[in-house]
């Protein structure tokens, strides 16, 4: 019987999926045609997730149907959705540290030859999906040598190995460089072209207006509606997502600076030991960390707040000096870090809210000089629920269950509990939808006010620019220029970022 073309390659109907008391979904309705690349976004908490990972076959839904070319199927795990030809990139790398390149790429399908397994054919077909991304590396390379970034790509290479007809693509591009970026969608262009279907989430909108055909928006776990190509636009998608208007970007109003709270010297980290940096943030102020992924901004901040031991320098932190410090002298001196990876470094997953929140300053909350003081710790965590925002059933839901804006909420609140005088951000709206966005950005302002001197990377350009009271800018672990708030511009930060000298900028930020 011939298929007709008039139907779906996949569709989704009724699909409700619950976590303990949390409805994730709510009656879902999914139709996708082959060969387009079909975006699915709303804010956090949305189920945007969920309901790719049903698709994936990582969870069952409770209620709702899955049909394949009109077929009903069942996804009981995640081999039997890769048997339909469907593979899921998850938002969080989901990549084996300890084994090299081509290894993690056909973990679990090595192939063999007498017997064993064949390496020099796993290198060899893991060079081709790896040039696929625009990626030319050794797959005898360990995972965990590599950046972020291109831990990212080879995670892509992965899922395209299994000759997927369905790729679902969860914030693929949310540690991607420009560049990166680019070649990621230069080879969905041409898996399209080829009839592969792709699910595409992402929070940035313009991602969107580039590559969907069509959007499926979700709302508080339902249904929102539909664009076609012609009504995809920034302001439709806004208002589809949130039921109003909203700036993309937060306008801040500068504060005028106070005394030096932070400044580095000469600092050295050991990923850069030959770059030797040194910078400063007054007291309500904003400086934003800008670059290219591999720059060695993260390791930057990690050295400063003492998780990384530096080869030399030093780090006064308020009125305080240190030389080989450690992050223990960093927080009882007034700094705090929120990491770039929120599940691995910012949150212990299994863990309540409470308990998150409370957790740097347990000494704090002890009672006899042994135990919790149960009271100030539940006092501090619906403090930070209530200023935060932070949706959540309860304080002792595990915030493995809360939505990405949520659990980033939690790690900034854990650490705005103990009142630092520097914070320092790293990434502080990753994954994180635009409402949930402004909350960070006026939190950010608000903190400034009161005197607390920020520093924070960031590799979205518009938020650098719009934030920011100087932007550093970083190329290969070394400083590569300042620009101050009135000189920053796309043009003037990619010129840095590339390598460009330091130069005169116009007020308009142009390049002379």
């Amino acid at each position: 019987m011939t298929e007709s073309p008039s139907t779906p390659f996949l569709q989704a109907r009724g699909l409700t999926k619950g976590f303990s008391g949390v409805t994730a979904l709510s009656g879902v309705s999914l139709s996708v045609e082959q060969g387009e690349v079909h975006a699915v976004i709303g804010e956090n908490g949305a189920g945007k997730s969920t309901l790719m990972k049903i698709l994936a076959g990582v969870q069952p839904q409770d209620k709702g149907q899955i049909l394949i070319d009109g077929v009903p199927i069942v996804l009981n795990g995640v081999d039997q959705a890769l048997a339909q030809g469907i593979a899921l990139i998850h938002q969080e790398l989901n990549l084996a540290d300890n084994l090299d390149v081509g290894s993690n790429i056909f973990l679990g399908r090595e192939p063999t030859r007498l017997g064993l397994i064949d390496s020099k054919k796993i290198e060899s077909q893991a060079s081709h999906f790896l040039s696929m991304v625009g990626l030319d590396i050794d797959p005898r390379t360990l995972v965990e040598t590599l950046p972020i970034g291109v831990q990212q790509m080879v995670e892509i290479a992965k899922a395209l190995s299994v000759n997927a007809r369905l790729l679902i693509m969860d914030e693929p591009t949310s540690s991607l460089s420009h560049r990166e970026t680019e070649e990621l969608f230069r080879v969905i262009e041409k898996l399209k072209s080829q009839g592969v279907t792709i699910l595409y989430i992402s929070h940035r909108l313009f991602e969107i207006e580039t590559i969907a055909d069509r959007v499926t928006v979700l709302r508080d776990g339902e249904n929102a509606g539909i664009l076609e190509k012609d009504e995809i636009s920034h302001d439709t998608m806004v208002e589809a997502m949130v039921g109003r208007n909203i700036s993309q970007f937060y306008s801040r109003k500068r504060c005028e600076p106070g005394e030096t709270l932070l400044e580095v010297k000469e600092l050295r980290t050991l990923a850069w030991p030959q770059h030797a940096i040194s910078l400063e943030v007054k007291a309500g102020e904003m400086v934003g960390i800008a670059g290219l992924v591999g720059a060695g901004r993260t390791e930057l901040l990690r050295a400063v707040f003492g998780i990384d031991k530096s080869e030399s320098g030093s780090v006064m932190i308020a009125d305080k000096r240190f030389s080989g410090h450690k992050c223990r002298d960093a927080i009882s001196a007034g700094m705090a870090l929120v990491p770039e990876n929120r599940k691995t470094e910012g949150l212990i997953l299994e863990m309540g809210t409470r308990q998150n929140i409370g957790l740097p300053a347990l000494d704090r909350y002890r009672t006899a000089g042994i135990f919790a003081n149960a009271s100030r710790e539940r006092e501090a965590s619906d403090q930070m629920i209530r200023e935060m925002h932070i949706k959540t059933p309860s304080d002792w839901q595990h915030v493995r269950y809360l939505s990405g804006g949520n659990q980033q909420k939690v790690v900034i609140g854990k650490w705005l509990s103990m009142k630092p005088k520097i914070l320092l951000l790293d990434e502080p709206t990753r994954g994180v939808d635009i409402g949930a966005k402004q909350e960070i950005y006026r939190l950010m302002e608000e903190l400034a006010s009161e005197g607390v001197a920020i520093l924070f990377v960031s590799s979205e350009m518009e938020e650098v620019i719009s934030m920011s009271d100087r932007v550093i800018v970083m190329h290969e672990g070394r400083i590569s220029g300042e620009l101050a708030r009135e000189h920053a511009s796309e043009e003037a930060i990619m010129h840095l970022a590339t390598g460009g000298q330091v130069q005169d900028f116009s007020k308009t930020g142009n390049i002379k």
